[in-house]
């Protein structure tokens, strides 16, 4: 029985080697490293994603900022007009 377990807890490990050498040098191997360009390569396309938006983002709230100010502004007016009016009728 020890030396089953021996011969096992040694040849297992081997045997594993063994086949995964011919596996990472066979096309197979090389079928694993573009899946791991790929992964690297959508990784960066979805952090450029995050940043554009970000960056549309921060275009939108300045937009609305703007435009919120300039309908104050002609809404200020418009009461300043309204007021002239009703005080000359």
């Amino acid at each position: 029985m020890a030396d089953a377990q021996s011969i096992l807890s040694a040849g297992l490990p081997t045997l594993a080697v063994l086949i995964a050498i011919p596996i990472n040098n066979s096309p197979l191997g090389d079928f694993n490293n573009r899946v791991g360009d790929l992964n690297t390569r959508l990784n960066e396309i979805r952090s450029d994603m995050h940043r554009r938006f970000n960056d549309l983002n921060r275009r939108i709230d300045e937009t609305r900022d703007l435009l919120l100010a300039d309908f104050r502004r002609v809404e200020q007016v418009w009461a300043a007009r309204r007021k002239h009016l009703q005080e000359n009728r």
